[in-house]
């Protein structure tokens, strides 16, 4: 199964169905904080509902289009990351996170996500990835930002959450700017 090793102990772990129920604690003790970006808060409402969502993204990951992990600090589940698909020739995919709210602010996600664009780019060898944010969303938006992803574009009333819609921050990565970029750093 899907292992990355982030280092100083943080992993993300494919999500299997016995983590069903951990997830959903996990989901169901940060609803305030989480409602206001994440429409699927709402229809999570016990174990079961988790592990539908797992067995999705398992059917994902077996067949080669993406899938479903936890961000795990320390052995303990802390947020997700979901690669919402596999597109091919294109070699392109949309990465979707969440953390819970303790454990925001000590720069987990950029972590995540820094460790996930080695696997994409190196493992995978896609050539784009992109993640889409709230532009309300400071949070999230700091996170490609902060790993040198570009600002593309606004998608104009492109997600719903309930009877509001809202746009989409588009940030893209490409494979060669990433690479550059960790060249310049090194």
């Amino acid at each position: 199964m899907f292992a990355l090793d982030l280092g100083g102990g943080l992993a993300l772990r494919l999500h299997e169905a016995r983590h069903a129920g951990e997830l959903y604690e996990l989901i169901d003790r940060n609803r305030e904080h989480l409602a206001p970006w994440f429409p699927w808060v709402e229809t999570t409402r016990g174990p079961e509902d988790s592990r539908a969502f797992i067995e999705g993204g398992l059917r994902r990951f077996a067949s080669g289009n993406g899938f479903e992990a936890g961000v795990i600090e320390h052995g303990r589940l802390v947020g997700g990351v979901g690669l919402h698909y596999v597109a091919r020739p294109e070699d392109a995919t949309e990465v979707g996170y969440w953390l819970a709210g303790d454990a925001q602010g000590r720069g987990l996600m950029s972590r995540a996500i820094a460790g996930l664009l080695h696997h994409l780019f190196d493992e995978l060898d896609l050539n784009r990835v992109e993640i889409r944010c709230d532009p309300a969303n400071a949070r999230s938006r700091a996170v490609p930002e902060r790993l040198g992803f570009e600002r593309e574009g606004v998608l104009r009333a492109a997600g719903v959450h309930g009877d509001r819609r809202f746009d989409h921050v588009v940030y893209g990565l490409l494979r060669d700017a990433w690479r550059a970029g960790r060249a310049a750093a090194s």
